[in-house]
C-alpha cells in the first residue's frame, strides 16, 4: 500500500513541531541566514496546535528589582531537587530575560504591565520572588499568535497536518532527514535535510486524566529512541495539581492555571478541610506542583475526595469582578463544564501534564547524532525532578531560539546525505501496515488500556509491584500493535493516525516505567510508596535509558554534576551562558 518510490522533498533545516520551540527555532535560523530553506513539519495547524498556545500562567524571568538570576536558578534547582543538569538550568534563567525582551520588542507580544509601566510579575508556586510574566491567563495564545505572524513573514515552508515517522540515515550512518506522512491525503514523502530539529513535545496523553493537546503523543521522543539516543530521568512525569473534573468530557484534565493558587485560591477536601495545611503548612497552596498534586491525590484515594473523584479549588473569596479581570479564561473554562469559578468551588484533580525527562542535550540543543538537535519538552535535564510553573514556556522559547542559532551554523558545513533505501522502505511499511490488515484489533481499545495502565500503575504514586504490572502489560500492548487493523481509506483516517500515535505512546511509556523501576527513592514528581523518602546518598543520579541491542530499553545511571550549586551550597555569579 505505501507508494513507491515516495515523493522526495529537500530542505536545509527540518523542524518537527510548531509550538514555541519550533517557531522560535525557525525565526532564529532565518535571522542568522535569510537564505536558508526552512521546513516546519506540524501534526496540526502550524502555530495553532500543540501546548505552548495552551499556556495560561506565564513565563518566568528574573526581572523584579529584588529578584536575581541566582535566585531564579536556586528556585529551579531546589524545585528540581538537585537532579537538574545545572548548565541547562543556568542557561534557561540567564537567557529568559533577553527572550522576554525579544518577544516584546521584536515580535510584538503584549504582556501585562503595572500602573507604573513595568512588566507585571505574578506569583507562582516554588518561587522566592514574583517573576511570572503574563498576558492575563492567556499568555500562550499571545506568544504563539505573534510568533505565527513572524513565521509567515520569513516564508518558511510548512507541511501542515503532516506527521514525522522516522529519522533516516545513509548507509554510513549519517543523518539524512526523515520520513513524513500527510495525514489528510495519506501520502508519504522523504524529507531530506542538512539538520533536523525535534520539538514535538511530550506524551502525557498516555494517562487517563491528562492536560496536553491531544496531538502530543511522544512522536519525537519515540523517533529519537529508535535512532539510539540516550534519555535521562524519564520517570519524572509531572502531574499538574489542578485539572478540571468533568466526567467523560474532553475537558477533563484541562488545567486551571497555577496563578489561581498564587493569587490565593484554597484547596479543600469534601469535608471542607484545607488539607495543604497538613501537606505544607508554610507554603500551603503555593507549594511546588509535586507536593500539591500528591496531597490532592492522597485526599482522593483515602476517601476524602468528592464523589466524582476530585477535590475542591475555591478562589471565590476574591470576588467575581476581580476573578473575571485576572482570570477571564479560567472563568470561561469552568462555565463550559457547568461550574462557575467566580461564585464557588470547582472540582479538580491531578492531571498528567509535562515530561521533565527527555533526550540528553547540551546548552545548544546538540545530541549525540551529528545534525540532530532537540529542543523543548523532548529534551531532559533542565527541570530535574520537578518543573516550576512558568519555566515551561521559558524553556521552549529559550531553547527553541538556541536550536535555531545552532542549526543555522551547523548547515553551513553539513552536506545532504541520501538515505538508505532499506530504512525508507521499513519506515513506510511499518506506518501503512494497519491499513493492509482486513481484521484485527482497533487502536481505540488498546489506547484505553494504555491510559488505564499508566494512570493506575505509574501515576502520582508508584510501587515496585505496580510498576512490574505496568511493565508486563506494556510488553503485551507492544506485541498487540502488529494486530491493529484500521478500516477505510488512507485519506483523513483518524483510526490509522491513532494507531501511529499509540505506537509512539507505548514506546515512551516503556521508558517511563523502566526508569521508575530503577529509581528506588521518592524525589519530586516520582513518588514510590515502597521507598517514600528522598535518598541523596544513593540517588543524586540521573537515570539513563536507551535502546538496547534487542530493541528494549537498557537502563543505567549517571552522577549528577553540581557545577554551580550543591545541596546546601550557593549559586555562583552569572556568567555568559
Amino acid at each position: 500500500m505505501p507508494e513507491w518510490p515516495p515523493e522526495w522533498l529537500e530542505t536545509d533545516i527540518a523542524i518537527v513541531g510548531s509550538g514555541g520551540a519550533g517557531l522560535m527555532c525557525a525565526l532564529h535560523a532565518a535571522t542568522a541566514d535569510p537564505e536558508l530553506k526552512i521546513t516546519i513539519v506540524s501534526k496540526g495547524a502550524v502555530g495553532r496546535s500543540g501546548c505552548t498556545r495552551m499556556v495560561q500562567g506565564g513565563f518566568n524571568a528574573a526581572l523584579g528589582a529584588e529578584d536575581s538570576l541566582e535566585a531564579h536558578f536556586r528556585d529551579t534547582i531546589e524545585g528540581g531537587q538537585y537532579l537538574n543538569d545545572q548548565e541547562l538550568a543556568w542557561t534557561l534563567v540567564c537567557d529568559a530575560p533577553g527572550v522576554i525582551d525579544e518577544l516584546e520588542t521584536r515580535f510584538g507580544c503584549l504582556f501585562d504591565r503595572t500602573e507604573g509601566g513595568a512588566i507585571d510579575l505574578k506569583p507562582f508556586g516554588g518561587q522566592s520572588f514574583d517573576r511570572t510574566v503574563h498576558r492575563a491567563d492567556q499568555t500562550g495564545l499571545e506568544i504563539m499568535g505573534r510568533l505565527r505572524d513572524q513565521v509567515l513573514r520569513i516564508g518558511a515552508h510548512e507541511l501542515e497536518d503532516w506527521r514525522a515517522l522516522d529519522l533516516l540515515f545513509d548507509v554510513h550512518g549519517e543523518l539524512s532527514g526523515l520520513t513524513v506522512l500527510d495525514t489528510q491525503s495519506g501520502h508519504a514523502a522523504v524529507l531530506l535535510a542538512r539538520a533536523v530539529v525535534i520539538a514535538t513535545g511530550g506524551s502525557a496523553t498516555m494517562y487517563r486524566i491528562a492536560a496536553p493537546a491531544r496531538e502530543k503523543t511522544g512522536d519525537g521522543m519515540a523517533m529519537c529512541y529508535r535512532a539510539g539516543l540516550p534519555f535521562r530521568d524519564m520517570e519524572m512525569l509531572q502531574f499538574h495539581p489542578t485539572g478540571l473534573v468533568a466526567g467523560d468530557s474532553a475537558l477533563t484534565g484541562s488545567v486551571l492555571e497555577e496563578g489561581l493558587r498564587g493569587a490565593g485560591a484554597h484547596l479543600y477536601n469534601r469535608f471542607g478541610e484545607r488539607y495543604m495545611e497538613r501537606a505544607d503548612p508554610i507554603r500551603l497552596e503555593r507549594s511546588t506542583r509535586d507536593v500539591v498534586a500528591r496531597a490532592s491525590y492522597t485526599e482522593i484515594v483515602e476517601g476524602r475526595g468528592t464523589p466524582s473523584g476530585g477535590v475542591l479549588l475555591d478562589i471565590s473569596h476574591l470576588g467575581a469582578d476581580e476573578i473575571r479581570r485576572r482570570f477571564s479564561g479560567m472563568a470561561a473554562r469552568t462555565l463550559l463544564v457547568g461550574a462557575d469559578l467566580t461564585t464557588g468551588p470547582v472540582e479538580v484533580s491531578p492531571t498528567a501534564h509535562f515530561h521533565m525527562g527527555g533526550v540528553v542535550i547540551d546548552q545548544d540543543c546538540v545530541t549525540e547524532i551529528d545534525g540532530l538537535l532537540v529542543a523543548g519538552e523532548d529534551a531532559g535535564g533542565t527541570h530535574g525532578a520537578n518543573r516550576l510553573g512558568g519555566n515551561g514556556v521559558a524553556e521552549s522559547t529559550v531553547y527553541g531560539a538556541r536550536a535555531g542559532d545552532t542549526a543555522a551554523a551547523l548547515v553551513r558545513d553539513r552536506a545532504l546525505y541520501l538515505p538508505d533505501d532499506r530504512l525508507v522502505a521499513d519506515s513506510l511499511d511499518q506506518a501503512y501496515a494497519p491499513l493492509r490488515r482486513s481484521t484485527g484489533l482497533t487502536p481505540f481499545e488498546l489506547t484505553d488500556r494504555l491510559k488505564h495502565v499508566m494512570w493506575t500503575h505509574c501515576g502520582v504514586v508508584r510501587s515496585r509491584g505496580g510498576l512490574l504490572q505496568a511493565r508486563e502489560e506494556l510488553s503485551d500492548l507492544a506485541s498487540q500493535l502488529t494486530r491493529i487493523a484500521v478500516p477505510g481509506p488512507k485519506e483523513a483516517n483518524p483510526a490509522w493516525q491513532q494507531s501511529l500515535d499509540l505506537a509512539s505512546q507505548i514506546t515512551v511509556a516503556r521508558l517511563i516505567v523502566e526508569s521508575a523501576l530503577e529509581r528506588e527513592e521518592s524525589r519530586g514528581a516520582h513518588f514510590r510508596s515502597d521507598h517514600p523518602e528522598r535518598d541523596d546518598d544513593r540517588w543524586l543520579r540521573a537515570v539513563i535509558a536507551e535502546r538496547g541491542p534487542d530493541g528494549n530499553p537498557s537502563i543505567g545511571t549517571r552522577d549528577v554534576e553540581f557545577t554551580r550549586l550543591a545541596p546546601g551550597g550557593r549559586a555562583v555569579a552569572c556568567e555568559t551562558a
